[in-house]
């Protein structure tokens, strides 16, 4: 049984689908105005531990992420370069899309953007004219709360601050502040605009989600993604738009990630500790010890970044693609232990119980941690044979589908310089010139390739 935290109950519940075996997602993409920070990544490295843990428990999954390329800060943006809009979000589009491929983040199977999507958006908010939900205020159209009385279940929000008639044009405002909001803006001076039978404008920003998502998913969704800073005003005006225009429920699950701080506070410019995922790159930061870091805390917990956080993160990756090392590299008898086979089959399933206990992955982490203790402290009673050792590497690999930190295998030829330089220092040894190969060997450490003297030979592997 899987079990999520639903945000609109607040309580764990079995997660159903709509359609058995198949999850139709919905997450909060990246609003272009400016290259997404680590907090950003923070969202969107916890979707995508979500997204491979249904894939892994065998369901499909009908994947859509929005791309905001018209909002109110991406019009600034736009204005502030003097370049058009499409001019200006086309790079952090560009960059995003590399950017998750270097997180491993899985792609999503649709990625619309807001611009592409006016068609939607317009009927939709005509729609909410004829129902009655929505009016028309000084040329742009603004959705009444007080005409859909479920408004703030999913953020508790009061609704007795509720002022009757007030409206706000904003994209995001306070959040204790309880207004009607915008579904269509008339055409300010400066400002790109549409010509459409609602008149020339465009659309608000909570607009384009429901229109996309439900473009894209249908009108109810399994389960809706993003940040806890969305649930109000952002995800209540979905909800409020979606279920007065299609009469049904928007989204059966809503799960939320809590923020990330770094050094125990809010990022901020101002602070000096703001990253952008690429500030980290450009400071030689391994993205698979970052991801690591990132999905490691539950995701409803808050995440402390620092950069001591960022280097054990570092040392426990380390320590997995360690092991893998040894379990690829080391020779081993033929044979095999029954009991070894079985702490394998028990460790992926202890592993993909925590994982359906609401993402549980600290849990998680600590059956791989175990798992990893036992199978060493089996290596040095000589316990694991050849059959063993490639059941316990086909479990880490299967286990890193879902946290995808190991890193890639490549071509592990070392070149003729290297060769060379190891050679040397057998020759040293064997002629017990110590000295000397110790000093190839600091060598070689300095050029990232470690050496181990073993019982069956001399091994190597490669470090950052």
């Amino acid at each position: 049984m899987i079990r999520f935290y639903n945000t609109l109950s607040g309580r764990l519940e079995e997660f159903k689908p709509v359609k058995p075996g198949e999850v139709r997602l919905y997450t909060c993409g990246p609003t272009v105005y400016d290259y997404p920070h680590i907090g950003n990544y923070r969202a969107y490295i916890f979707e995508d531990l979500l997204k491979r843990f249904l894939l892994f428990s065998g369901f499909r999954v009908r994947h859509v992420m929005n791309i905001t390329d018209l909002d109110d800060k991406t019009i600034r943006g736009a204005r502030s370069q003097g370049i058009p809009l499409a001019d200006y979000t086309r790079k952090y589009i560009e960059a995003f899309f590399e950017d998750i491929k270097t997180m491993r983040i899985l792609p999503a199977d649709v990625y619309p953007r807001a611009t592409e999507h006016i068609p939607d958006m317009v009927r939709m908010v005509k729609g909410l004219l004829d129902k009655g939900y929505a009016y028309i205020k000084e040329g742009s159209v603004y959705f009444s709360i007080e005409k859909f009385p479920a408004y703030g279940r999913l953020s508790k929000i009061n609704l007795d601050e509720l002022k009757a008639g007030a409206r706000i044009d904003s994209d995001e405002y306070e959040k204790e502040s309880v207004h009607d909001f915008a579904l269509w803006k008339k055409a300010k001076e400066g400002e790109p605009f549409w010509e459409t039978e609602l008149g020339p404008g465009r659309p608000g920003w909570h607009i384009e989600c429901s229109a996309m998502s439900t473009r894209y998913l249908g009108p109810t969704i399994d389960i809706h993604c993003g940040g806890i800073d969305n649930i109000f005003p952002h995800h209540e005006n979905e909800i409020a738009q979606s279920e007065a225009y299609y009469g049904q429920k928007f989204v059966n699950y809503w799960l939320h990630c809590h923020h990330l701080v770094v050094e125990g506070e809010k990022m901020s410019k101002s602070r000096g500790n703001f990253y952008r995922l690429r500030d980290l790159l450009n400071k030689d930061v391994d993205p698979l010890d970052l991801r690591f870091l990132l999905l490691s805390t539950h995701y409803r917990k808050m995440l402390n970044f620092t950069f001591d956080n960022l280097a054990q993160a570092k040392a426990a990756r380390q320590r997995i693609i360690d092991f893998v090392y040894e379990l690829e590299h080391r020779t081993w008898a033929s044979g095999s232990e029954p009991q070894v086979s079985a702490l394998a089959d028990k460790t992926l399933t202890e592993f993909t119980k925590t994982l359906a206990d609401d993402l549980n992955i600290s849990a998680a982490l600590a059956v791989v941690f175990d798992f990893i203790r036992e199978i060493n402290l089996g290596l040095t009673r000589d316990m694991i044979k050849k059959t063993e050792a490639e059941k316990i590497l086909k479990t880490i690999y299967k286990l890193d589908e879902i946290l995808a930190i190991l890193p890639e295998k490549k071509d592990e030829n070392l070149p003729a310089e290297i060769l060379e330089k190891i050679e040397l220092r057998q020759k040293a040894r064997k002629e017990k010139n110590f000295k000397l190969a110790d000093s190839i060997r600091e060598e070689l450490r300095q050029m990232g390739i470690i050496l181990e003297d073993t019982k069956e030979g001399i091994r190597w592997k490669k470090i950052k």
